[in-house]
């Protein structure tokens, strides 16, 4: 063993990508490869791409392996130098066992998160050697492997004056998984795009400039897209009091962002309507939150960017399905213009709202949204919101808390998260909570219910079911996954972008069903 880590130590010394400053030849290269290996008892079995890459080095990464370590577990990797011209970085990853399939206790496909893994691991190695470019193997699900890269290489440095340098990647192999990898590639790029609108700050993400950056997004895909940036005047047109009670604190104006994608050649098909909440900063408004972490009330309209990065995907697949996107943006801030506690407002739907506590208000935003989505009769609407600490406190980071009127419409989101690895756990739409929300001193309803604290995030889906009538709604509450420590291994510290990818898998589901 001692003179297998001295081979091991001396390939590493002798091969100048370690340092990228030995050889000019190699620091212009600066090109990786990452390769899988599977469990197997007293060893690795090799994927097929890196058989053949080891096939074309008479084996000597086979040899290499054996002499490194012990096997490789799952999410592990290991680094070789110099055993190839085209590659002076060759990461191995783990992928744990061959085939392991949908797990029923996990809710996901562990061959599928297992992938995405170890691919995000050996990325994000090569990464820190200065490696600029990667190659990355299939390891049998070109998807996977490519949401692995691209999600596990995004960080927001936007703003700093020192950046890691960019990576690229591309698929290494067989051309067979093209399609796969590219369109991993989009799912990651969506969640992406919704980790940059929830990461960025809030002076640089307002109400306008979120929707300007949506705009510019969707640019490509004009011939199917219609976007309009709602002014002020024409919310107050619409009588959407729940949604300007919000707005009335903050010097920054509203944007009520409607997007129309027109994927489906039958232009009468009822459309998908997706609606987020899109609190650009939530200060709790005169009901003022904790000063401690109110930093990340920046991410307050993560349901508006995950919803709006779906639409921007679901352009760029080319999805035969009609989706509307809404989008009620504002600040909810403290001033003497701002709501109070007590006040009573009206809903776009007629119905008065008691509102004890203005830090409740992504409720009233999307309520009026909701009256509004209904007009155009769509066949199931999802809205998704950062709406309750209590949904972060009944299942942390672990899943998406789902609450609907409809098992059809639950049975499509279950089996997207499942595809994705980014799961939602159905919750209780019990008439207990509506009762509790109904009751309420001087209005029709109550935006925190009679007890505020005790079931916190059920209180709020019976709150949002008062402004619903269509049979297919689910209201997603994503407090909870919101942001990423080191659960998720495949996502860096941050604002997570989820559950993007699973609304986008369920709008794929939805338009080649029919």
């Amino acid at each position: 063993m001692l003179l297998a880590r001295r081979a091991v130590r001396t390939a590493a010394r002798t091969n100048p990508c370690r340092s990228f400053s030995a050889s000019q030849s190699h620091l212009n290269q600066r090109k990786g490869l990452v390769l899988g290996v599977f469990e197997k008892e007293g060893g690795h079995h090799l994927t097929e791409a890196a058989a053949g890459f080891d096939q074309s080095l008479s084996g000597k990464l086979s040899e290499l392996l054996k002499i490194s370590g012990p096997a490789l577990k799952k999410g592990k990797s290991r680094i070789f130098y110099g055993i190839h011209k085209d590659f002076p970085c060759v990461a191995v990853v783990g992928l744990g066992k061959n085939n392991a399939g949908v797990c029923g206790a996990e809710n996901w496909d562990t061959s599928k998160e297992n992938i995405r893994h170890a691919v995000s691991a050996g990325c994000r190695l090569l990464q820190d050697l200065e490696v600029n470019h990667v190659e990355v193997d299939s390891c049998g699900d070109a998807q996977s492997a490519a949401e692995g890269a691209v999600l596990g290489l995004f960080q927001y440095d936007q703003l700093k004056s020192k950046k890691k340098p960019k990576v690229t990647t591309q698929l290494h192999g067989s051309a067979d998984s093209f399609e796969g990898w590219q369109k991993g590639v989009t799912y990651a790029e969506g969640q992406n795009l919704a980790r940059l609108l929830m990461e960025a700050p809030a002076n640089h993400i307002t109400p306008t400039a979120f929707a300007h950056t949506i705009e510019e997004k969707l640019a490509a895909h004009a011939e199917r897209v219609t976007v309009n940036k709602r002014s002020q005047a024409w919310i107050e047109q619409q009588q959407m009091g729940a949604f300007l009670s919000v707005t009335k604190g903050s010097e920054e104006p509203p944007v009520f962002l409607e997007l129309h994608y027109n994927g489906s050649s039958d232009c009468q098909q009822p459309p998908l309507l997706l609606v987020g909440k899109g609190v650009t900063f939530d200060s709790g408004g005169i009901s003022l939150k904790p000063s401690p972490s109110m930093d990340a009330m920046r991410a307050d309209m993560g349901g508006a960017a995950t919803v709006c990065a779906s639409i921007v995907t679901a352009a760029a697949l080319k999805l035969p399905l009609n989706i509307i996107g809404l989008a009620p943006l504002c600040e909810n801030m403290p001033s003497g213009k701002a709501t109070k506690p007590g006040d009573v407002v009206t809903a776009k739907n007629g119905k008065t709202i008691q509102v004890d506590n203005t830090d409740a208000e992504g409720r009233l935003i999307l309520a009026d949204a909701l009256c509004y989505g209904h007009t155009f009769n769509p066949r199931a609407i999802v809205n998704v919101a950062t709406l309750t600490g209590a949904m972060d406190v009944a299942l942390g980071s672990a899943a998406t808390g789902v609450f609907t009127n409809s098992d059809w419409l639950w049975e499509q989101l279950h089996k997207a998260s499942v595809v994705t690895g980014d799961r939602v756990w159905r919750m209780p739409l019990f008439e207990h909570y509506s009762k509790q929300v109904t009751d309420s001193q001087l209005a029709d309803l109550n935006n925190i219910g009679k007890y505020s604290r005790s079931g916190g995030a059920c209180t709020a889906a019976a709150f949002l079911r008062e402004f619903v009538t269509s049979p297919h709604w689910a209201h997603l509450d994503i407090a909870g996954v919101m942001s990423n420590k080191d659960e998720v291994p495949y996502l860096k510290k941050g604002m997570s972008g989820r559950p993007t990818r699973t609304l986008v898998e369920f709008a794929a589901s939805l338009a080649h069903s029919g």
